[in-house]
């Protein structure tokens, strides 16, 4: 039975969470194979709508699992899906992730965190780019994580390889938040539910907007921009939101997932 990471859907909301505490929820081949399961599972499922991430335990991800990293895996081992994959799914999942951070998140871990829409982390947890200090570095995660910080940060954070705290961590744009550790289900709950009063579909386009359009140029934004807008003015779900704002009643969408 898979137990690596668990999945609950109820409410429009898939929770998975990373369950090997005894390993700190490092990001061993099993735990990515079956993270990468349940993630595909609560896209797959019609009556999720946000993905909340998480962890067991006093650590969110400790990043690579060293002792398995110094193993030399069998020539016949089967392939798994490694954590680019992973991340490049959340990134462009079309359903909202929300990562509920709730203890360290290092090296790997820190860019699962980042890779997530929208982080919230508890107080007690610290975080870092710990791989310059056993001889390698950050570079998967990079990819990731330098397009949210400002250089000097990034320079600082990745040369030192010093842990922060996520009050530190949200300053230099790895995350969104971080509450007192008794307040984080509240701030997690508080947020999904702002979430789910979006509609589906637009909440998948605007997940779209974020990854695609700082790649365009100007004009050439502008150009699919204006398409894109007026095709979800002309789709069955923003008439209805629309209809809905216009007859000030809450659209179909709210009142399902209520």
């Amino acid at each position: 039975m898979d137990t690596a990471t668990t999945l609950d859907i109820s409410g429009g909301v898939a929770r998975i969470t990373l369950n090997r505490p005894d390993n700190r929820n490092a990001l061993s081949r099993e735990l990515v194979f079956s993270l990468t399961g349940h993630f595909d599972e609560a896209l797959k499922d019609p009556s999720s709508r946000v993905v909340v991430l998480t962890g067991t335990g006093n650590t969110f991800c400790a990043g690579a699992d060293l002792k398995e990293q110094r193993q030399t895996l069998p020539a016949d081992a089967p392939p798994a899906p490694g954590l680019p994959e992973l991340i490049t799914r959340i990134m462009e999942s079309p359903k909202p992730v929300i990562g509920r951070i709730n203890g360290h998140a290092l090296a790997g871990g820190l860019g699962l965190a980042a890779s997530c829409d929208i982080s919230i982390a508890a107080a007690s947890a610290t975080m870092g780019f710990t791989e310059v200090r056993i001889g390698v570095a950050p570079a998967i995660i990079s990819v990731v994580c330098l397009p949210k910080m400002r250089p000097a940060d990034s320079a600082e954070l990745f040369l030192t390889g010093e842990r922060i705290g996520s009050a530190r961590a949200a300053e230099v744009g790895l995350i969104n938040r971080s509450v007192p550790d008794d307040q984080l289900d509240a701030a997690v709950d508080e947020l999904v539910g702002k979430v789910l009063l979006g509609g589906p579909i637009a909440l998948g386009k605007c997940k779209e907007l974020l990854w695609r359009v700082p790649l365009m140029a100007r004009d050439e934004a502008f150009a699919w921009a204006g398409e894109f807008s007026s095709a979800l003015f002309r789709s069955e779900e923003g008439q209805e939101g629309m209809t809905a704002f216009g007859e000030r009643r809450k659209p179909r969408w709210v009142e399902e997932a209520g």
